[in-house]
């Protein structure tokens, strides 16, 4: 296999996880009342609302600019800090947005890019280690605002079934 064609297939596979958390979080979002979204149990912990202002402020951080070289201002810590609402549609559109974005760079970039050295955040890391901290921390926070849904509405959000198979019926052979 060549580098080139690995490379496609890693950030085809990282942009379709993308595409899949986000699935999750919009489907919790729009399953949340507004007073729910922005819900904290503590000063310690993070409504979806706040977390939804996060990943977009990471994935554009982290891959539109650090990796695509689009400019970008993030005031990281006013993510964490807001508690005045912003409407659940705008959030879930804003995240939309720039998932896209991500995967537009994603789809643009190479094997160059995958071993490319980039500053972000004050870090000096590879395109691939960039791709893969935001598919994790996308994938973390996911899982975040999946258990505060079920927290919330005491309901089953799981894809897949008893035997561990995808309950949408997709066999692709990837999880």
């Amino acid at each position: 296999m060549s580098d080139r064609t690995l490379a496609e297939h890693f950030l085809k596979y990282s942009a379709m996880k993308l595409n899949e958390h986000f699935g999750q979080i919009s489907r919790c979002a729009a399953m949340l009342s507004a007073d729910q979204v922005w819900y904290r149990p503590n000063e310690s912990s993070n409504s979806v609302g706040n977390l939804l202002l996060h990943l977009r402020g990471n994935i554009r951080q982290w891959i539109v600019a650090g990796i695509g070289g689009a400019p970008i201002e993030r005031d990281r810590q006013a993510e964490f800090d807001r508690r005045e609402p912003i409407g659940t549609e705008k959030l879930v559109d804003d995240l939309r947005a720039a998932v896209d974005e991500s995967i537009a760079v994603l789809e643009r970039s190479g094997p160059e890019t995958l071993l490319a050295i980039f500053a972000i955040q004050e870090y000096k890391i590879s395109g691939i280690g960039a791709v893969l901290h935001v598919v994790e921390h996308f994938a973390f926070h996911t899982g975040q605002i999946i258990t505060t849904t079920k927290w919330l509405l005491d309901c089953d959000l799981s894809l897949y079934d008893e035997r561990g198979h995808r309950r949408d019926g997709r066999d692709a052979g990837v999880p």
